[in-house]
């Protein structure tokens, strides 16, 4: 319950298993607009260009400016968070929150159209448990260089893969894998105690995650945000940290993969030890699509 017309910022948290939520805002129907503020808990305050780097098309910094991304729906995989504003539906406009139907491929889950939550306009609505102030600090300048405007130490590349565990009973349960190129496939072990990778603290890199599989799968890695720069070999302009981020589907047919470019940061003097990376669909993750990278102190 709101009051009519007001304005609110929302947080939304994927912390579903294996769902996809395709989020929407609908008034009588009509889809409303939603001012994306954070993605996975990192504001979207890199929304000016950096004049040394205009000719490289890397966005840097703007130092205490919150860029506001409008769109009509918000894609959030499982693990996924957003936050975000929009202005209420006026006194007697029926409004609600639902998920649109997701597409994750001919071996994926059934993710339908369903509602989520109405919406209700009254003048006598209660305050909302949280406030926001009036005035907010500026947020702080970044102490590093943009991650757009490092350049990679290394690039890897990763891949998911599924096979039945009976290789004569297709319907046998599924064996899940995320392998680095170059090592055989193996569903994760969790009592070998040897990294997939290894970085050095301060490392940047670029990781290409290919999906040779017919279903959706949501790339996700612990300590630490990337930056997506390419979908399927093309450019984007998504100058936002995220630490998950979906892999379209194969077709079956096509000689070439999905995949999706990451820039790596691991520049966190915070993150040095063992991590992981994996699937974020739980029965994935559990099924062995998981590995883990080493962060090493530096060498002095």
């Amino acid at each position: 319950m709101m009051r009519p017309s007001e304005r609110q910022l929302w947080r939304v948290l994927n912390a579903s298993a294996i769902t996809y939520l395709d989020l929407r805002i609908l008034f009588n129907g009509v889809p409303q607009p939603l001012g994306e503020v954070s993605l996975d808990g990192v504001p979207n305050n890199y929304s000016e260009y950096n004049p040394a780097n205009s000719n490289k098309g890397a966005k840097a910094p703007a130092a205490g400016i919150n860029q506001i991304v409008w769109q009509k729906h918000l894609d959030l995989p499982p693990g996924a968070r957003a936050d975000f504003i929009f202005q209420g539906p006026p006194a007697g406009v029926y409004g609600n929150l639902i998920t649109h139907d997701v597409d994750t491929g001919p071996a994926g889950e059934n993710d339908p159209i369903r509602p989520l939550a109405n919406i209700i306009s009254k003048a006598e609505a209660p305050e909302p448990r949280s406030i926001l102030p009036a005035s907010s600090a500026p947020l702080p300048a970044q102490s590093s260089a943009w991650l757009g405007n490092v350049k990679p130490i290394r690039e890897r590349k990763l891949y998911f893969s599924e096979r039945p565990s009976d290789p004569n009973n297709p319907n046998s349960p599924t064996v899940f894998m995320l392998t680095v190129d170059g090592q055989k496939p193996a569903p994760y072990d969790p009592a070998s105690t040897a990294p997939n990778m290894t970085v050095q603290l301060g490392d940047v890199e670029d990781w290409v995650i290919e999906n040779r599989t017919q279903e959706l799968h949501a790339f996700h890695i612990h300590q630490i945000h990337f930056l997506l720069q390419e979908v399927n070999g093309a450019p984007v302009d998504e100058p936002f940290l995220r630490d998950v981020v979906n892999v379209p589907f194969w077709n079956g047919t096509s000689p070439t993969f999905p995949s999706v470019k990451l820039r790596m940061n691991f520049r966190n003097p915070n993150i040095v030890g063992t991590i992981v990376y994996h699937c974020h669909l739980l029965e994935h993750e559990d099924g062995g699509m998981m590995g883990t990278i080493q962060v090493q102190p530096p060498a002095n």
